[in-house]
């Protein structure tokens, strides 16, 4: 069993969007698929027109016996199966604190999973405290959706010094750029500084279209609605290329380099695809580690 998250410290980077869509792929392929929605907001399990309750809510689920089975509920495809969200998981870090395993608990209700699925997708919260430790510890690869902005940028660089500073490497580090839209000129000129780094990076990327919100009045993935529409066919790459880098023999990220952590550092410092001298102190950037 692979387990994938998708996940940002910043919210609004196409999470949901993209937990959904791959994991309908992943079972259009025949794969057992599971997607378990950990935001609060519940915008996964929206999408796939189940009610966001969980019996008991989220203290007793991550607490409890675990049996998480009974909380699974079937979507209208077949080989994807939800587990809601709840309101309650905004709670989720005060339930797990002076918890035995409140760092390992995630991981371990999902391990009697691993004969009925093939793949976990996990709907991530933007959340770097207890349960975004959770959600490290849970996963073998991170997706990380990122935005071609400066501020964006800056929090993918954070994310990797978090990583680092706490040694969080034993899992596959996969950013890619969402929501791109390449007549704006911020955007080419992040892309095409990012692919000179070698940051490694995604190749696919997902462009920014209506097609994509209107997932919220379809309540269903885009495939259902417009499957070769332009980001349809972004997240069939995606998601193929997904799957060769996830089978591949586990590789360090590149922005865990010693040359990666240079990129990070001028991240830290400036906007380096900008050309343009840095505005902050030495005392500044450390601040972003």
């Amino acid at each position: 069993m692979k387990v994938f998250a998708l996940y940002n410290m910043k919210g609004g980077v196409g999470k949901t969007t993209s937990a959904v869509n791959l994991a309908y792929l992943s079972s259009d392929q025949g794969f057992r698929t599971l997607l378990w929605d950990m935001d609060p907001q519940a915008s996964s399990t929206f999408y796939l027109r189940i009610q966001p309750k969980v019996a008991g809510g989220g203290k007793r689920l991550i607490l409890g016996d675990g049996d998480i089975d009974r909380h699974i509920r079937e979507s209208d495809f077949p080989g994807l199966h939800v587990l809601p969200a709840d309101f309650s998981y905004r709670k989720m870090d005060s339930a797990l604190e002076g918890t035995e395993d409140a760092g390992m608990r995630l991981a371990r209700l999902l391990e009697p999973l691993a004969a009925d699925y093939d793949h976990v997708f996990l709907d991530c919260a933007p959340n770097i405290a207890r349960l975004g430790q959770n959600f490290f510890a849970a996963s073998d690869v991170l997706l990380v959706p990122t935005i071609p902005t400066t501020l964006s940028l800056r929090t993918l660089a954070r994310l990797m010094m978090h990583l680092k500073k706490r040694r969080e490497r034993r899992f596959l580090v996969l950013p890619f750029f969402s929501m791109v839209d390449r007549r704006r000129a911020l955007h080419r000129r992040i892309c095409q500084w990012v692919e000179e780094q070698s940051l490694g990076f995604l190749d696919a990327e997902i462009p920014y279209s209506s097609l994509v919100e209107q997932m919220g009045v379809h309540r269903n993935p885009m495939f259902t609605f417009a499957p070769s529409s332009k980001p349809a066919r972004a997240y069939r790459g995606l998601w193929d290329e997904v799957l060769v880098r996830a089978a591949a023999t586990p590789e360090r990220s590149p922005l865990f380099s010693r040359s990666g952590r240079g990129r990070l550092e001028e991240i830290g410092r400036s906007a380096p695809w900008s050309g343009r001298r840095p505005h902050w102190t030495d005392e500044d950037a450390e601040g972003t580690t």
